[in-house]
């Protein structure tokens, strides 16, 4: 008979391993994503970021993004590893799938269209 205290062993286990994969952005960055369009093939997400904004660590599939307002962010990795990019307005970048977050370390607000692409059946 598995008693309450296993079940809460085990749903704490749960919890730490679902933790330790990204996230959808959408979920634990709401304050600076919002969804614009979601289909079977593609789901359109709006991203905001301002000076000094930081977000917390989320996955992506394959996407592109598509800078409207440009500025310098600074990406980490689950590894520790960052990575510090000039994005400029009309940037076009093509992303393979990542886990990720970004650190607005620039002095502008930080806009994009980011397009997720869904995997095909």
């Amino acid at each position: 008979m598995i008693t309450r205290d296993c079940l809460l062993i085990i749903a704490v286990g749960v919890l730490s391993v679902a933790s330790c994969a990204g996230q959808d952005t959408l979920q634990v960055n709401s304050d600076s994503v919002r969804l614009k369009l979601e289909n079977s093939r593609v789901r359109v997400l709006e991203s905001r970021l301002q000076p000094g904004g930081k977000e917390k660590m989320h996955s992506h599939p394959a996407y592109i993004v598509y800078v409207i307002k440009g500025g310098t962010i600074r990406i980490h990795f689950p590894d520790g590893t960052t990575v510090d990019t000039k994005l400029k307005a009309g940037d076009v970048i093509y992303r393979e799938p990542v886990t990720h977050w970004g650190e607005n370390i620039g002095t502008t607000e930080i806009y994009e269209i980011m397009i997720e692409l869904k995997k095909q059946e």
